[in-house]
């Protein structure tokens, strides 16, 4: 661990001095012309994470940071941190060292950042569960890991998987500012922080601009919020499109991204007691997607597939639901890229309801023997507002800090040239959401088995009651069918 020591006291200068985003999802670390101004107020968590200017490679943590309990491990030669891809870990790891941008992600690939061992299992978000799994069974160097919020509970419900954050000395007090919802998140059964995201993903709906002229006589993001205000609202608009486009253009991109908004609407859990719980809201958006389905309101593209970003670009797929972290990746793609066929026609509008789509937490492995970088890793990330700041717009990345977020975004600041240019007008796409990320609320409605419930419900629904024309109470017993061969221990009657 001496390497690692040495860098300590270089870290406040180095981190502040990168030159060079997502989560959850796409890629979208290309850098930003921008540069954000550091904040002149120094938080909590920035003091305790300062070292003294002496630089003594072997002097002790400052004396004003959190006390680390004496069981948690120190002195490891390794800091270790896994996540599924590669798309935040490398740049989280640059601001805090202070690595450039530009070249952070191949030089972890190679192991050539010393002290530092990243894992990438290179899978999609909800297949990193297994590989963690494995880990934990081989008894393999761990100290840090990234858990998706479908399926966070499963680690954070778990003494032996993740270390309650309080035992590295981080508090409420250290995480002031953070978002609702990725609070809710971050917190086990018995109410002990677990995991801290740095992201905050709240969701939209991104429309074209030329075709909404052309098929609505829309002009303005405001008019267009009122054309999908709610769901009948949105339906009815989908309807109109179909007619003046001649079947040849949907509101929505998928199902899935329907889904994703959709879900956020949810006011009862999907496990109760240990019983299933299927209510009128399943049964409501069953309908409505059946009515979008069954007028070409929303395509039958499955999301991620080459044609579901293909259609942004021939005007097939009119609108998408996307999050903080998809705009510079998918979203770009729809577009068909920097000078693509539709770059640059696009809005964004908060749409039928509030939601947020992904978002990542940070976890601790108990066994850690690296307490005091994780301590430090975690500041950097999610507490220390300079640097949060400075990320935003390095990245770019909607940060899990409402006072840096309102900052930035009331000064206009261009997050990503790229990404901004998709945008028609110099639109602020943040600023659109910002009021969504304040409005989330799943407080009690997060359960463990999130992740294979919605995506049984979500299959049955398109296979059964769509495509299959099968009745809503034969559909819900293939649910539940389909339920209990995925989840034995819970009950689905």
């Amino acid at each position: 661990m001496n390497t690692l020591k040495k860098t300590l006291a270089l870290v406040a200068t180095l981190a502040m001095a990168a030159t060079a985003f997502v989560s959850c999802g796409e890629d979208e670390s290309s850098s930003s012309s921008s540069s954000s101004e550091s904040s002149s107020e120094s938080t909590p968590a920035e003091d305790s994470n300062s070292e003294s200017e002496s630089g003594d490679s072997e002097s002790e943590p400052d004396a004003q940071a959190g006390a680390i309990d004496p069981s948690v491990g120190q002195g490891g030669d390794t800091f270790t941190v896994a996540a599924w891809d590669a798309n935040d870990v490398p740049y989280l790891l640059a601001q805090w060292k202070g690595l450039d941008f530009e070249t952070v992600a191949d030089k972890l690939a190679n192991n050539e950042v010393e002290g530092i061992n990243f894992i990438s299992f290179n899978v999609g978000g909800g297949k990193a569960s297994e590989n963690y799994d494995q880990l934990f069974n081989d008894g393999g160097d761990l100290d840090v890991y990234f858990c998706e919020a479908d399926w966070a509970l499963k680690y954070i419900n778990d003494d032996t998987k993740t270390l309650a954050l309080d035992k590295l000395g981080l508090t409420d007090a250290d995480f002031p500012n953070i978002y609702g919802y990725t609070d809710t998140i971050g917190l086990d059964s018995n109410g002990v922080r677990k995991g801290i995201s740095w992201q905050a993903a709240a969701g939209g709906f991104a429309y074209n601009a030329r075709l909404a002229e052309e098929y609505l006589g829309v002009t303005s993001p405001d008019a267009m919020q009122e054309k999908v205000a709610d769901w009948s609202k949105f339906v009815e608009t989908a309807k109109e499109i179909n007619e003046k486009s001649g079947g040849a253009a949907a509101l929505a991109d998928s199902l899935g991204g329907m889904w994703q908004a959709y879900a956020c609407g949810r006011t009862t859990p999907w496990v109760v007691d240990n019983k299933l719980q299927i209510d009128d809201f399943c049964k409501d958006f069953a309908d409505t997607a059946k009515e979008l389905w069954d007028i070409n309101g929303v395509t039958k593209n499955e999301q991620w597939a080459d044609e579901w970003t293909a259609a942004g670009t021939t005007g097939n797929a009119m609108g998408y639901f996307v999050s903080t972290w998809g705009f510079g990746g998918f979203f770009l793609d729809a577009a068909g890229g920097e000078g693509g066929p539709e770059y640059g026609n696009w809005n964004l509008v908060q749409g039928p309801t509030p939601y947020y789509w992904g978002g990542t937490w940070i976890v601790v492995n108990p066994a850690t023997d690296n307490g005091q970088e994780a301590r430090d890793f975690i500041i950097s990330a999610t507490s220390d507002e300079a640097q949060m700041k400075e990320y935003a717009v390095k990245k770019p990345e909607y940060v899990n800090n409402q006072v840096v977020m309102d900052e930035l975004i009331s000064s206009n600041t261009v997050f990503n040239e790229k990404i901004s240019g998709n945008f028609k007008d110099g639109q602020n796409y943040f600023a659109e959401l910002a009021d969504n990320a304040k409005q989330i609320d799943f407080k009690g409605l997060i359960t463990p088995y999130d992740a294979t419930i919605k995506a049984d419900f979500t299959k049955i629904v398109k296979e059964e009651y769509l495509e299959g024309g099968k009745s809503w109470d034969d559909a819900v017993e293939a649910f539940k069918d389909k339920v209990a061969e995925d989840i034995t221990t819970i009950d689905v009657d």
